[in-house]
């Protein structure tokens, strides 16, 4: 009787195998690139839109969304449009003298109006996907007079990007609109919690580093951050 013989992989096989791997594992981080890519091209498109609705919306109908006093008769709303204070602050109820949420309001009159894509429709607080937009996250962007952001903040009017983005998205936002920095600049960290029961995110030594020059995590990054732009 023969001896059995064992038949192995030969060098070339072997090779064969870990060319495909190679190329599998390349296409894998090809695709996270991209998709990463895509959010943070996401993120910036909503910053930089809700700055031109502002500003567009200022221009025409000499007032802030939200904030607008005028919304129900000067805007064609159905129902008709929440009106806010007029007192050149976009604000929570109850803040300033405002009577509604004024930064939920906000997206109904930039949407009635034409300045944003989409449809929304006032409610009081909790937002809903009817009457506000949400990130790349799920998690609600935000636009407001107030100073919850990082870095000496004193009260003006932002643009949130809403919680669980994670630290490295961030840190290329910076990078590409701003100065990198989370505690500096026109962008900064915010630990706005994305609003209807959000967790808030926690700034220094977790979404950004806790020393000169603050800049965003991305050794090991965090997934629940946030950012705002401020106008």
């Amino acid at each position: 009787m023969r001896p059995t013989t064992c038949a192995g992989f030969t060098l070339i096989e072997i090779a064969i195998v870990l060319v495909i791997v190679g190329l599998l594992l390349g296409g894998i981080l090809k695709v996270q690139e991209l998709i990463t890519g895509a959010r943070v091209r996401n993120l910036i498109s909503q910053q930089d839109g809700t700055k031109a609705a502002f500003f567009g919306f200022q221009d025409r109908f000499r007032a802030l969304p939200g904030d607008f006093a005028q919304a129900s008769t000067t805007i064609d709303c159905i129902p008709v449009c929440s009106n806010g204070n007029g007192n050149g602050q976009v604000t929570a109820s109850g803040t300033a003298g405002a009577t509604i949420d004024e930064f939920i309001a906000a997206w109904e009159h930039l949407s009635k109006a034409g300045f944003i894509n989409g449809s929304y429709t006032y409610a009081a607080s909790p937002e809903t996907t009817t009457s506000a937009p949400v990130n790349p996250y799920s998690r609600y962007i935000q636009f407001v007079y107030d100073n919850v952001y990082d870095g000496s903040p004193t009260a003006c009017h932002n643009i949130k990007t809403g919680n669980q983005v994670p630290s490295e998205i961030l840190a290329e936002v910076d990078r590409k609109i701003d100065d990198g920095s989370a505690t500096g600049g026109e962008f900064r960290f915010s630990v706005y919690a994305g609003g209807a029961g959000g967790t808030a995110p926690v700034g220094s030594g977790t979404c950004y580093v806790a020393a000169s020059p603050f800049n965003w995590t991305t050794v090991a990054p965090r997934t629940n951050c946030g950012g705002a732009s401020l106008l």
